[in-house]
């Protein structure tokens, strides 16, 4: 196979083209501190995207809408918890992983016991989880102990800390996906999953587990971009909605499932920073934004049924 042909290269050469065309609008002033609001920023959607991806591997109608919920509520119960007092940082992430892991249970409870289709009952908690954040934040911005937030806004060998994160968590999830046998069995089962359930593939357990991971990825996200940020606002997940499924779709993963793709979901999340951030210099409008990748979006789902009906 040659590297032209594997999916993760192009969001990757993407993300390279819209950098020097960024920087070559800018005369190459700038560049480095682009590389690196790219890295941090791009963290949190690829970290996000890599829990979506899993769940759209699952196959068609498998989608997660509560991630923006889930990270603002883990994120406001975390700060809420460390009250800013130092030597808390690890009490706050076990609380987002757990509220993450709460969430991922509801959804999957939502799903398996009253059958509803993902996209409603993940739609429906996320108006619960939304107004729990709602009722516990009460207008307060609490900040962020100060050694959890020289954290999430420090380096480490010139690479945000965040990205550091990101990357690892990308690891494990390359590592769980191509060696371990619940991956095969994720692949197995988005393929077709009555084939793979008479072939003994536990299906059930693969799909709680895999609603499981994806809400608790966005517990980890809500609590890095908090961290990040300075405290935790209402509105803090809604860019991710939209984004944690364009960058799993122009990373190259499969939307009709059985297929994931972990660098491409990474290439995607810098290439989707670097189109808004050169959006931003031309002062153009959020909705602009959102049209963009929503054409983006549609554009590749377009080509890659194309690609698919010629094969």
């Amino acid at each position: 196979m040659t590297l032209l042909s594997k999916p993760w290269i192009w969001s990757w050469s993407a993300a390279a083209l819209t950098f020097a065309l960024t920087i070559g609008l800018t005369s190459g002033r700038g560049a480095g501190e682009l590389a690196y609001a790219a890295l941090s920023f791009g963290a949190f959607a690829a970290i996000v995207g890599l829990g979506q991806m899993l769940v759209i591997t699952l196959g068609p109608g498998n989608v997660d809408l509560s991630i923006p919920a889930t990270m603002t509520l883990a994120a406001t119960l975390a700060l809420k918890a460390m009250a800013s007092m130092p030597g808390t940082a690890l009490l706050g992430l076990m609380i987002a992983l757990a509220v993450g892991l709460g969430a991922g249970l509801a959804n999957y409870a939502l799903i398996f016991l009253l059958r509803l289709p993902p996209i409603i009952a993940t739609l429906a908690a996320s108006l619960i989880y939304q107004s729990l954040a709602i009722w516990s934040n009460r207008g307060l911005r609490i900040k962020p102990p100060q050694e959890l937030a020289e954290f999430a806004t420090g380096r480490f060998l010139s690479i945000p800390n965040v990205a550091w994160v990101g990357l690892a968590l990308a690891f494990v999830v390359w590592i769980v996906l191509e060696r371990s046998v619940w991956g095969r069995w994720l692949l197995a089962t988005g393929q077709n999953m009555r084939a793979a359930r008479l072939a003994g593939v536990p299906v059930e357990f693969v799909r709680a587990t895999t609603y499981l991971s994806v809400s608790v990825f966005a517990g980890l996200a809500g609590y890095l971009l908090a961290s990040f940020s300075g405290g935790a606002a209402l509105n803090m997940g809604a860019e991710y909605l939209l984004m944690s499924i364009a960058v799993v779709v122009i990373g190259g993963s499969s939307i009709a499932g059985g297929n994931s793709n972990v660098p491409g979901v990474w290439g995607a999340s810098l290439f989707m920073f670097l189109v808004i951030s050169m959006l931003n210099s031309y002062g153009a409008a959020a909705g602009a934004k959102n049209v963009l990748t929503g054409t983006i979006v549609i554009a590749i789902v377009i080509a890659a049924s194309t690609r698919k009906g010629r094969i």
